[in-house]
């Protein structure tokens, strides 16, 4: 019985392995390359909460979020013929997200202002914000335009490259081997980088952390 029972088990159908998120999204990309536009749509979905998220992170702005959302995946549609899957769609589309708002911050001079309750609601398990967002609520109503201003200031004196990776880490979650295929660098490089940023707006932040 023991035997028949191995027998058995040897040459049962093996069960399908769960299909991965790569491998979900580059199906859906090759149906858009095959001219199924519509297909694109089923993408827009997934990311585009992920990429607004991002965007307005390093703008500070939502409406510049918006646009700028909007111009990543209008870029990504006319790309995608040339999207062959070396790398995911994730970071693919995140790595046009990126350039996309890193062109955007050369251009842009006007002020910017950061809100103070939507960092507080987005990176209250960061490190970097985990005293400011520890405070009353009492507190926080009596700082929190000055805050909003430091917060503005502090987030804007970081350059691109620095802001982006923080904001990819602490916000998003990202790890440090994704950053890395993001930005074209390596994982030594987005250590470097997270490192100094937040030391910087440690710095920067220092009479308000406790």
């Amino acid at each position: 019985m023991a035997i028949t029972g191995s027998v058995s088990k040897a040459f049962a159908p093996a069960q399908d392995a769960p299909v991965s998120e790569r491998d979900l999204d580059w199906s859906v990309v090759q149906r858009v390359q095959a001219g199924n536009v519509g297909a694109f749509d089923q993408l827009v979905q997934k990311y585009r909460e992920h990429i607004f998220s991002i965007i307005y992170n390093m703008t500070s702005n939502r409406e510049d979020a918006s646009d700028l959302t909007q111009d990543t995946f209008i870029k990504a549609f006319q790309a995608i013929a040339r999207f062959k899957g070396q790398s995911s769609f994730f970071t693919w589309i995140y790595r046009i997200a990126i350039n996309t708002t890193m062109t955007f911050l050369k251009k842009r001079s006007r002020r910017r202002y950061i809100s103070y309750e939507t960092i507080n609601e987005e990176v209250s398990t960061t490190e970097i914000f985990e005293s400011l967002t520890a405070k009353t609520q009492t507190e926080k109503g009596a700082l929190v335009h000055e805050l909003q201003e430091k917060l503005n200031d502090s987030l804007q004196k970081l350059s691109p490259k620095h802001r982006t990776v923080v904001v990819l880490h602490e916000i998003e979650g990202l790890s440090h081997s994704e950053i890395a295929e993001i930005t074209k660098t390596s994982v030594g490089t987005v250590r470097s980088r997270l490192h100094y940023a937040k030391q910087q707006l440690q710095s920067y932040l220092k009479d308000y952390i406790s």
